[in-house]
């Protein structure tokens, strides 16, 4: 999978037409909005065109230009919010963080977003600007919805390694644990899983047999002072 922004021109139907969606795979298309501007970046909005949210990726479709449009897969949003601070942006939006394959020296930052030149392989953040900011609360819903649908892959290696433990693996672990409670019982207490159980309750039997034989060895020696 290819992070970041990238260029959509896959459509289908006549006149301006709707993007095409890889339905073999189970893409879905979950919601169809027009009346949406797109700002990439810095830069000025794009004219309004239409929004679809298929149960992969975000997709904004130029209305007016056939040839013109962006996609991003749900993978490559590292956040998305409702954005109605008039100092972070004029206008009520969806702002989406995305993440890309450059390197962080290398993401375009807010001068260069802002530049002609425009390089959707370093840019991080876009805006989604309804017509009719009554609608965003239906957008970020759809927006939970699908990133649920998209959770992060878990790497092989690493899950492996976190789930994967050997027969030897298990048996030092449990001996390293035995070993801890014999030189520091009290460290035991306060466990609540596994044989941390049994191993409070027999230390705390310990504790009272031991606490009863020093009560017998005290009455005996009275005993023994008094004859």
């Amino acid at each position: 999978m290819v992070l970041g922004l990238r260029q959509f021109t896959d459509r289908v139907g006549d006149g301006a037409g709707e993007p095409f969606l890889d339905a073999d795979n189970g893409e879905e298309l979950m919601h169809e909005q027009p009346g949406v501007a797109v700002v990439l970046g810095n830069r000025a909005p794009d004219s309004p065109g239409t929004l679809y949210i298929s149960t992969k990726q975000v997709i904004w479709l130029s209305d007016v230009d056939r040839a013109k449009g962006y996609a991003v897969d749900f993978l490559s949003l590292s956040l998305h919010a409702i954005s109605t601070d008039p100092e972070a942006y004029p206008s009520p939006c969806i702002y989406a963080q995305i993440e890309t394959e450059a390197d962080e020296d290398e993401s375009e930052g807010s001068d260069s977003e802002s530049s002609d030149a425009l390089d959707l392989s370093k840019i991080t953040e876009m805006r989604l600007v309804p017509s009719n900011p009554s609608q965003l609360d239906t957008l970020f819903d759809i927006f939970c919805q699908c990133a649920e649908l998209n959770p992060e892959p878990i790497d092989e290696e690493e899950e492996e390694q976190n789930w994967v433990f050997s027969a030897d693996q298990i048996v030092e672990e449990t001996a390293e644990e035995e070993d801890h409670f014999s030189q520091n019982p009290s460290n035991s207490i306060g466990h609540s899983n596994g044989d941390h159980d049994l191993a409070r309750t027999v230390l705390e039997l310990q504790i009272n047999d031991q606490r009863f034989e020093d009560a017998d060895e005290i009455d005996h020696d009275r005993d023994s002072g008094h004859h």
